[in-house]
C-alpha cells in the first residue's frame, strides 16, 4: 500500500511544510511592523504577507483532497506532478503577492489551472471506477477509448 501512496504522502508533506513556511513569514512581518495579533491592518507589506498566507491556507484542503483523490483514482505520477507544479506557483503567489499585490496574478491563474486539472484527473478516475468493468489490468486504455464507444452507440 505505501508505495502506492508514497508520492501523494511526500507532496502532501511538502505542502504542509510550505504552509508552515508562509506562517513563518507573517509572523517575522507580525515582528518587523509591531502588529501584535488579533490585528490584520497595518503596514502594506505585512497585509499583502497576511493576505498571501490567509489565501493558500483557504485554497489547501481543496488541494490536499483533490490531489490524494486524483492520485488514487487517477494515476499517482500525474496527480503527484501536478500537486508539486501547484506547489510551485503557490510559492511564487506568495512571492509575487509580498512585492505587490499584482505579483500575484500569474501564479494565481497558474495555480487556479492545476486545481481544474486535478478536478479533472480525479472525475475522470471516479467514472472510471464506477464505470468500467473490474479488471486487473490498468484500465486507462479502456478509459481513454469509453468516450469514443459512446459516441459510436449513439
Amino acid at each position: 500500500m505505501r508505495n502506492q501512496t508514497d508520492l501523494l504522502a511526500t507532496v502532501t508533506v511538502l505542502g504542509v511544510l510550505e504552509q508552515a513556511y508562509f506562517v513563518l513569514q507573517v509572523i517575522y512581518a507580525r515582528r518587523k511592523y509591531k502588529i501584535s495579533p488579533p490585528e490584520t491592518t497595518g503596514h502594506p507589506e505585512f497585509e499583502r504577507i497576511f493576505r498571501a498566507q490567509a489565501n493558500c491556507s483557504e485554497y489547501f484542503p481543496i488541494f490536499i483532497s483533490l490531489l490524494w483523490v486524483a492520485g488514487i483514482f487517477f494515476h499517482q505520477g500525474v496527480a503527484a506532478g501536478c500537486g508539486l507544479l501547484y506547489l510551485y506557483t503557490r510559492f511564487k503567489y506568495f512571492q509575487g503577492y509580498a512585492v505587490a499585490a499584482q505579483g500575484r496574478l500569474g501564479p494565481l491563474y497558474a495555480s487556479a489551472w492545476l486545481l481544474w486539472l486535478l478536478l479533472g484527473l480525479a472525475v475522470a478516475g471516479l467514472l472510471a471506477h464506477f464505470l468500467l468493468p473490474r479488471s486487473s489490468a490498468w484500465p486507462w486504455p479502456a478509459v481513454l477509448a469509453w468516450p469514443l464507444q459512446l459516441l459510436g452507440a449513439w
